[in-house]
């Protein structure tokens, strides 16, 4: 594997050719990899005894969780009707549909049809069952090549849980391709949208190395006057100028995932650490779901990070707001006019739309409806 180390120019990255010239594909038509796994619910949204509906990339999913405590996913259609089964009745480890009560497996097989005799033909299949796993409070499905999912691992995240963090969870739609997201958090240049809430942010560009999977950047911060928000200064242990000391940022997108650290000058360890995955809803992925665990590091004074709690999570929710608000202009202006005309001049965000087309797959072709022109 390969991997060019760049400065704050983008010297030493390889070179691309322009985004738009011809037989050039356009990221925004570009599919996530569904062989990865992807959080598609908190676990405590799915609770025992009930059935949830939730989406990946178009493919409607629902999630029960049966007696025992464990949650499954199945293809959300019936096998009988279609109708949806993220509509239907949990009996003990089965699921069954509200229409004709026709129950299903955990794997997606039939149990039972309760009008038919023994010998009564049945359908060979039931419906698809999704690999599934639970871990940092989410429910992860794998949508890709069964076969792949016991030897594709899981993001790992040593703060969660950690005796040293409390985690905030997060979990947002966001009516834009995902590609949009990690453009956002990788281009710290975009810190003039936060002035209300940051003051006058100096972010400079150390270096960032990419690979065939992934780009990581790492920033300096400064804080260069106006007013800031008391949330960002306790978020960051007071960092992000709030003890006039500059701040170091890592950000990196490995390809599915993202992560970000901010550590103080002269700190150990990280005051946060913010994982982040952009999970596609509808079949043109034009809409994804945002989950994030915000892990940040509790003080040496007990209890004042609960106390701090409130105005962390205010901070945080005003602005995530404001790049929800900038990622969503640029998706309706996708929209109007039919495709990418940015004029991306930074290397940086050059090389991780090169990851992300890279790792991609194509969009599969909407299927339209009987009667449709």
């Amino acid at each position: 594997m390969t991997e060019a180390i760049s400065d704050a120019y983008g010297r030493g990255r390889p070179e691309h050719r322009g985004e738009r010239s011809p037989g050039f594909a356009d990221l925004r038509r570009v599919g996530l990899n569904p062989d990865f796994w992807y959080p598609v619910a908190r676990s405590g949204k799915v609770r025992r005894g009930q059935v949830i509906a939730a989406s990946f990339a178009g493919e409607r999913i629902a999630l029960y969780r049966g007696r025992s405590g464990a949650v499954h996913a199945l293809e959300d259609r019936c096998a009988h009707r279609q109708v949806p089964l993220s509509m239907g009745v949990v009996e003990g480890e089965l699921l069954r549909c509200c229409y004709h009560a026709w129950a299903y497996r955990g794997d997606g097989r039939i149990s039972q049809i309760p009008y038919l005799s023994k010998g009564d033909a049945r359908p060979p299949r039931g419906v698809r069952g999704y690999p599934l796993r639970e871990a940092y409070g989410l429910v992860f499905v794998f949508p890709g090549d069964p076969q792949k999912a016991a030897i594709t691992p899981l993001p790992e995240l040593p703060a969660f849980g950690s005796p040293g963090y409390r985690t905030m969870t997060f979990s947002r739609t966001v009516r834009c391709h995902y590609s949009f997201m990690h453009e956002n958090l990788l281009d710290m240049n975009h810190q003039f949208l936060h002035r209300g809430v940051v003051g006058r942010l100096h972010p400079e560009l150390l270096e960032y190395r990419t690979d065939e999977r992934s780009v990581e950047a790492k920033y300096l911060f400064t804080h260069a006057g106006g007013k800031r928000n008391r949330g960002a200064g306790l978020l960051a242990g007071e960092g992000i100028g709030g003890s006039g000391s500059p701040d170091v940022m890592t950000i990196r997108t490995d390809y599915p995932y993202q992560t970000l650290d901010l550590v103080p000058e002269n700190a150990e360890r990280p005051a946060f650490r913010l994982w982040t995955a952009y999970v596609p809803e509808d079949a043109e992925q034009r809409r994804c779901h945002a989950y994030g665990l915000l892990m940040i590091e509790k003080p040496g004074i007990p209890g004042a990070l609960h106390l701090a709690w409130p105005l962390i999570k205010r901070f945080a929710e005003r602005v995530f707001a404001e790049d929800r608000m900038a990622v969503e202009a640029e998706q309706r202006a996708w929209d109007e006019q039919g495709g990418d005309r940015n004029h991306e001049v930074f290397p940086l965000i050059l090389d991780v739309r090169e990851v992300l087309r890279t790792n991609g797959v194509p969009l599969r072709p909407r299927v339209s409806a009987c009667g449709d022109g």
